[in-house]
């Protein structure tokens, strides 16, 4: 098994993801932010269903069992190279440090813009054809239903800091995924990160609105209130996690590698 890459070489992958990224059209823009959106439904309905088996059964063994199956979700949108909101925070962020070009920040920010309300697009009608009496098991909706109530009301402050981690986590396996070169290991890497989200739970917030609509569809006491508040709270922790904990701090591991190497 050969060595990673230095991490000079890591941030120079990730900057020419990035700018490959950056000059997508409108058109492959919108429609891999769409895609991505309604392929991550994937690991919320393997979530639901395996935990609405497994539990009854094993009791909070299901919740594991759960998670392993949410994880798919993830190997899904790395495989298919979907662009979702969050995990392309540090490959565009890397293309503009490398290029010293402010003149990236518009084009970064219509990226994350698209991509967060495509995701959504992507995603919503999915959930809502899902959440159609009769087209998912009766366990898997309660198993949604309730993880949609449990999400909605927790403290701002723990959503913050569940919403920071999960951040950290999607923007460190875009890290990770410029360390490897075959598809084997990004689905490896794909998997353990959507299995550790779903564990924790850890809030991605296109993964953590989508699940609180899987709720709301299904009838579970969860407002139009609750959902907005959860979306503020969550997008503004996975901003901090993924760019001030994971982007930043491996910007800072490139540039002092770099004044290494002179």
């Amino acid at each position: 098994m050969g060595a990673a890459p230095p991490p000079s070489e890591i941030f120079d992958r990730a900057a020419a993801e990035g700018q490959r990224r950056l000059d997508q059209s409108t058109l492959e823009l919108a429609s891999t932010s769409v895609i991505a959106g309604f392929t991550i439904v994937f690991g919320h309905i393997a979530l639901g269903i395996v935990e609405g088996l497994v539990e009854p059964e094993f009791g909070e063994v299901g919740k594991i069992a759960g998670a392993l199956a949410f994880g798919f979700g993830l190997v899904f949108l790395v495989v298919g190279r979907a662009e979702l909101f969050n995990e392309n925070f540090f490959d565009p962020v890397a293309a503009a440090v490398e290029q010293s070009g402010s003149w990236l920040v518009s084009p970064i920010l219509r990226l994350w813009a698209v991509t967060f309300a495509l995701n959504l697009v992507g995603g919503l009608p999915f959930v809502l054809l899902l959440s159609v009496e009769g087209a998912l098991p009766p366990s898997a909706a309660t198993v949604l239903s309730e993880t949609a109530v449990e999400l909605v009301h927790r403290t701002a402050v723990g959503e913050f800091a569940k919403a920071f981690t999960g951040g950290a986590l999607v923007a460190l396996l875009s890290y990770l995924l410029q360390g490897v070169d075959s598809v084997g290991s990004r689905i490896v890497l794909a998997y353990i990160v959507g299995v550790l989200l779903a564990l924790g739970p850890f809030d991605h917030v296109i993964v953590t609105v989508l699940h609180v609509v899987f709720g709301l569809f299904l009838g579970a006491e969860v407002g139009l209130a609750a959902l907005a508040e959860t979306t503020a709270v969550t997008t503004a922790g996975n901003l901090v996690g993924g760019l001030g904990l994971v982007t930043l701090t491996h910007v800072a591991q490139w540039k002092g590698a770099s004044e290494t190497n002179g």
